[in-house]
């Protein structure tokens, strides 16, 4: 069988994503749309390898190591954050740090996790700011992913990510980040500006890794709905 010369992105869905590389037993595509990097579809882990490996993660909210790793997203939102915003933690794991220290910082927070909180309820209704923090390179579909987020926030509302950016081509068959079998894309800065652009969002990148998406605000002042 002739190997496929092309597929479709998953990430923003551009028809003619290109072969990239091959390591270690698995495909990668690339998008010259997005400039995004991604398993091949056949490839994707399945839940329990997902679940297997996120367990061996180790996310303790009282660790202050790992309060200082998620504090390179948490203080540039915090900056951004007028007081008492509603916001929710979106694949918070099974130690949900992040949440406690936005919580400390005086917003309501809510958890999901698909595997470790998965609570129905608090993919309905909306935010003021989305958090996602060692997620997005998880996302199987992540152009679906990202219109539900965007359905999710309010207008003005933050989606702050953090993943490790993919820069250096070289170096990808031995990136640690690519290693991790349940690491299914990866972005870089121009990925995460393409998609901006797409989805109407103001795009800021306050520090390595990090990203801050801000929705129009030009509805601001429509009602509420819970």
């Amino acid at each position: 069988m002739t190997p496929a010369v092309s597929t479709t992105c998953r990430v923003c869905l551009f028809d003619r994503a290109e072969p990239f590389a091959h390591v270690g037993g698995r495909d990668y595509w690339r998008c010259p749309q997005c400039a995004a990097t991604f398993m091949d579809d056949s490839q994707l882990p399945d839940a329990d390898i997902e679940r297997a490996q996120y367990l061996l993660h180790e996310n303790d909210p009282e660790d202050a190591g790992y309060r200082r790793f998620l504090d390179q997203l948490a203080a540039p939102l915090l900056r951004r954050l007028p007081p008492a915003q509603r916001g929710l933690d979106y694949g918070c794991g099974p130690g949900p740090a992040l949440g406690r220290m936005l919580t400390e910082a005086g917003h309501v927070v809510r958890l999901y996790d698909p595997f470790f909180q998965p609570v129905a309820s608090a993919l309905e209704g909306t935010y003021d700011f989305i958090t996602c923090t060692e997620v997005a390179e998880h996302f199987h579909h992540p152009w679906r992913e990202f219109t539900w987020l965007d359905t999710r926030l309010r207008p003005g509302g933050w989606l702050g990510i953090m993943t490790c950016f993919q820069t250096d081509d070289e170096r990808f068959a031995d990136w640690h980040y690519r290693r991790d079998p349940t690491h299914v894309v990866f972005y870089r800065a121009e990925t995460f500006e393409h998609l901006a652009g797409r989805f109407g969002w103001r795009c800021e990148i306050p520090a390595d890794n990090v990203v801050l998406m801000r929705k129009n605000p030009a509805a601001a002042g429509a009602e509420r709905k819970e």
